[in-house]
């Protein structure tokens, strides 16, 4: 069956147009329901987290109403991070967990995922089976069996706890200046807290949400702010965190970006010199630089590639027994500590090396030179598909042929925006720019 709502990262879009609507919201509340409540038995809870955006309310509230109404009582959380949720999940016994987010997409956007209660995201299977219900007759419950909803107040402080325990005993942040970016987000609680508890000297930025500007001129995709203030205030490092808090972006003392692949880079290496990279292999989508790979295979490390999205990788981890992986996009996976990526617990990591090393942040985020990456964005409108244009499709042939022997081309839709990203790497900078400029003009040609 092909999905018509779930994408790479759950159900997104623009937030009160569809699939982003209450009425949407609440079927696929109820139909999440009904596949996780098999019987009449009591009992049966989901726990359900935010971001900061405006519509979440809305959608909080659509939600909750479709899950009760077939008798799954919910336990609201308010805004924590994507990771909590997963956490929370698993801690509080429930069937389910579910995240209202758009991620780092602007603030007129939304999105709904789903983990188990295993704390995972939910398989594509699984996804499928419950789209089905959505355009089915769901079924609700008798009235005396329709559940409750609770909010729950102290989600916030049971995730600080744990992100806070995969900070090396004996060690402290006391002396570190950090920059800690959230983006106005799901973290502009939690991150400074960690921090501050851990003995930091903390300067927050991107901590007063209004409902309007998660991820506005801050956040790991938009670090100029951030690089700003180190800057000024002579910070040792920085922590940029996006708009739920599961991907992160390093900042060094200069205010220069350490993107994912240079933090698995360290990670990696790190965990393998001390026997703990389970496999000794790394999990990470075909997006991660040619250069990450070669570091990596110099130290006889593994590298295994999944598509593209987290949740991809979280599942060849699981699959193959690896404990960590992630996204060049900053998606850090740590199944030792956290079942999704957490921008947060990543970021503890950099400053424990740091701590441990004595070594500057500049000195540790820089692990290998990357292969010259093109990546441009093309949108396209509902209903075009512009990836099945013979125009494109010749312009794509063409740049592959170019790139043979000497890089490589990676087309694709992306899951959780209408865009088409034309990504390519190859040493020589000229060629990547023609074999890219090509492609991307045959695309928009085409919409």
């Amino acid at each position: 069956m092909t999905r018509k709502l779930f994408g790479t990262d759950g159900v997104r879009g623009r937030a009160n147009t569809y699939p982003m609507t209450a009425e949407l919201a609440l079927r696929l509340g109820a139909a999440a329901g009904r596949y996780f409540r098999r019987d009449a038995s009591p009992g049966h809870r989901v726990v359900i987290g935010k971001d900061t955006r405006l519509s979440g309310y809305m959608i909080e509230t659509a939600l909750t109403a479709g899950l009760t109404s077939t008798g799954m009582n919910v336990l609201l959380l308010g805004p924590v991070p994507t990771p909590a949720v997963g956490l929370l999940t698993t801690s509080m016994r429930a069937d389910l967990g579910v995240m209202i987010s758009a991620s780092h997409n602007p603030a007129h956007d939304n999105g709904i995922k789903f983990f188990g209660p295993d704390g995972f995201k939910l398989s594509d299977e699984a996804e499928k089976e419950i789209e089905a219900l959505v355009f089915s007759e769901i079924q609700p419950a008798q009235a005396e069996n329709i559940g409750r909803a609770k909010r729950i107040d102290d989600g916030r402080f049971r995730y600080v706890e744990r992100v806070k325990g995969t900070f090396p005993q004996g060690l402290t942040l006391e002396g570190l200046r950090v920059v800690v970016d959230c983006a106005n987000g799901a973290a502009y609680k939690a991150a400074p807290e960690v921090l501050w508890e851990l003995g930091a000297e903390v300067i927050p930025l991107g901590v007063t949400p209004n409902g309007h500007n998660i991820n506005d001129g801050v956040g790991s995709t938009k670090p100029q702010a951030a690089q700003a203030l180190i800057r000024e205030r002579g910070a040792d490092v920085g922590i940029c965190l996006d708009g739920d808090a599961d991907r992160v972006a390093i900042l060094d003392e200069t205010g220069a970006i350490a993107d994912g692949d240079q933090i698995m880079a360290l990670f990696a290496n790190r965990w393998a010199e001390e026997g703990r990279l389970m496999g000794r292999t790394l999990a990470a989508t075909v997006m991660s630089n040619l250069g990450l790979e070669r570091f990596l295979s110099e130290r006889d490390i593994g590298l295994h590639r999944t598509p593209v999205g987290d949740r991809y990788v979280v599942e060849a981890m699981r699959r193959y027994g690896m404990n960590l992986g992630g996204e060049q996009s900053g998606h850090i996976v740590m199944t030792d500590y956290a079942t999704t990526g957490d921008g947060l617990i990543a970021g503890l990591q950099f400053l424990a090396e740091m701590v441990r090393t004595g070594r500057r942040a500049s000195e540790l985020a820089h692990s290998f030179e990357r292969v010259p990456q093109l990546l441009q964005n093309v949108r396209f409108s509902a209903g075009q598909t512009p990836l099945e244009v013979s125009d494109v499709k010749a312009a794509i042939a063409e740049a592959e042929a170019r790139l043979a022997g000497s890089g490589r081309l990676l087309i694709r839709k992306s899951g959780t925006e209408p865009l088409i990203r034309v990504m390519a790497e190859c040493e020589d900078e000229a060629l990547l720019k023609r074999v890219v400029g090509d492609v991307v003009s045959a695309v928009e040609a085409a919409v």
